[in-house]
């Protein structure tokens, strides 16, 4: 059988358009997983060092300054260290402490109490008043008002208490001053400190450091 030329066209286009028709075979995409991030560090934990590793002050001592932190917090306005003093404590015997509340660290003093406090000189703090003249020893919560210097205690730092039991300190005159009376030497001989006025007096040796370093807006707080 012969084709004719037109019928040859015809089919090899009809062949050629089959072809063009034809499905394309396409290739897979496969996605890469992405890799993992890498695990984040662990964030450290920084305890900080306890509070009076040795336990030189009575706990419901340091409760209560750590309260009164929080409470004149307006008046508090440096909270690097603290001042507690422990009248329950003998008067030979070191109860002002200086509480490093950063590092933990207590550092203790001997401190005198007053003449109305403890009128048999016993070395023993008794009774507390916030009155005028009445040689006694205030407790509660005091704030440090800096360095001062007086005709007669000469070199002191002034102190304004919050608190209804010693919110009169100023008028008193209650400060933080050297006394002879608060010296090593006396307390050798007499084997105890005298007694103050109603001020935290200290030995002559301990009160430069203590000047400089209770300076103004730190807390004093003292309970028996």
């Amino acid at each position: 059988m012969r084709l004719s030329r037109r019928g040859l066209i015809l089919g090899g286009s009809a062949v050629l358009a089959g072809c063009a028709t034809a499905p394309v075979a396409q290739m897979p995409i496969v996605l890469a997983a992405a890799p993992p991030p890498p695990p984040l560090a662990p964030i450290p934990q920084i305890t900080p060092p306890p509070l009076d590793p040795g336990r030189l002050v009575r706990p419901e001592l340091m409760s209560r300054a750590m309260a009164a932190l929080d409470v004149h917090s307006h008046r508090i306005t440096l909270r690097d260290r603290m001042y507690l003093v422990d009248f329950q404590k003998f008067s030979g015997d070191a109860r002002m402490f200086e509480v490093d509340l950063i590092g933990g660290r207590v550092t203790a003093f001997r401190t005198c109490h007053g003449r109305g406090s403890d009128p048999e000189h016993s070395g023993f703090a008794r009774t507390f008043s916030n009155t005028p003249e009445s040689y006694m020893s205030s407790v509660g919560a005091y704030a440090t008002a800096g360095a001062g210097w007086g005709a007669q205690q000469g070199p002191n730092v002034l102190l304004d208490g919050l608190e209804y039991s010693n919110n009169m300190a100023r008028d008193r005159a209650i400060i933080v001053h050297g006394a002879d009376y608060a010296d090593p030497e006396f307390l050798a001989r007499e084997g105890k400190l005298g007694r103050s006025y109603g001020c935290f007096s200290t030995a002559h040796t301990d009160l430069p450091m203590l000047r400089e370093r209770m300076g103004e807006g730190r807390l004093l707080f003292a309970y028996a």
